[in-house]
This record gives structure tokens, C-alpha cells and sequence, in this order.
């Protein structure tokens, strides 16, 4: 039973770390270098994530600067970044690209905090299959004799702590991802 419930919060926690690095790259008013965790770069024959072919940095509140570790790169990573849904525009000066993150309209920014929103629920959503996967085998041990009815008692309670403490962490980084989009 131990067995199972520590199966269930790793796989509980899981999705919530998920959905933490998902948020981190939906833009906010300010320069984040998660921004552009999800471009990926034709370097090489290859797509490769940006991050593992420029340092990345934000020096300023309102800008980013992606500083390739391979000169030749500079007209694929500036191509990804335009190419891109986050809609920035990258200026290259041969040493550096600086990406300005302009202001969000107050348009976009309820777009954002719908599609964080989006993100919560399919958070919760796999929260409440692990849930649901644990009392079934849960349900199956009691029914081929491996488990007692207070064991399986006790096990669901435990499972739904679990699941009401991950859903509660998941509308806290939600709570706090709108107010930070929300922020003028």
C-alpha cells in the first residue's frame, strides 16, 4: 500500500512540475528566460532547443539576450525567435541578439491568462488519473483478497489528501502566474 500512495505522489507531483515549467514559458510583461524554453532551432540537420545552443539572459526587465555559443548560428536562432507564437522580434548586432519584450495589451493578456487557465485543468485533469489509476488497483487488490476493507479505506483517504493537496498547489503557481500577466 506505502508502495502505491508514494507511487501516486511522485506521479502527482509530476504533473505539477510539468505544468509549473509549462507556465514559465507563457509570456508576461516581463523578460523571463523560460520565454523561449519551447523554440527549437534547425542547428546542424537537427532541432535543438535554444537553450542548448546560446546563453540566454535577462539583464534588463524588459529585455533578453541570446548569445550563441557558435557565430554561425546567429540567422537560425534570430529565424526560430521571429518564427515563433511568442511574437518578438529579435535584433542581432553580430555579438549578441537582444529580444525587447514589449508591454502586453490588455487583449493579450486575458488571451494568456485563458490559456494558463487551460493548462491548470489539464494539470488537474492528470492529478485526478493518478488518482483514479491508484483506487482501481486498489479496488482490484481488495477484490482478489490482498487488502482489508479498512486498508482500502484508509489508502482512499490518503489518495484524496494527496490529490486535494496537488490541486490546491497547482491554483496557487495558477493564482500567482495571472496576477504576474495581469500586472501593468
Amino acid at each position: 500500500m506505502r508502495e502505491r500512495l508514494d507511487d501516486a505522489k511522485r506521479r502527482m507531483e509530476g504533473a505539477t512540475k510539468a505544468f509549473v515549467n509549462e507556465i514559465g514559458s507563457v509570456r508576461t510583461g516581463r523578460a523571463s528566460t523560460a520565454l523561449l524554453d519551447r523554440i527549437t532551432v534547425d542547428a546542424y540537420g537537427v532541432k535543438t532547443p535554444i537553450n542548448q545552443l546560446a546563453q540566454i539572459s535577462a539583464p534588463e526587465a524588459r529585455l533578453l539576450t541570446v548569445s550563441p555559443y557558435d557565430r554561425g548560428l546567429f540567422a537560425s536562432i534570430e529565424k526560430a525567435i521571429q518564427e515563433s507564437d511568442l511574437g518578438l522580434t529579435p535584433n542581432n548586432d553580430g555579438q549578441v541578439i537582444r529580444i525587447g519584450i514589449p508591454q502586453l495589451s490588455e487583449e493579450r493578456r486575458k488571451e494568456f491568462v485563458k490559456l494558463i487557465g487551460k493548462m491548470a485543468e489539464e494539470a488537474r485533469v492528470a492529478v485526478r488519473n493518478v488518482r483514479r489509476d491508484v483506487l482501481n488497483e486498489i479496488k482490484r487488490a481488495e477484490k482478489d483478497g490482498d487488502v482489508s476493507k479498512n486498508d482500502v479505506s484508509r489508502v482512499q483517504d490518503d489518495v484524496q489528501k494527496l490529490t486535494d493537496a496537488e490541486i490546491k498547489q497547482i491554483d496557487e503557481h495558477l493564482r500567482r502566474k495571472e496576477a504576474e500577466i495581469l500586472e501593468v
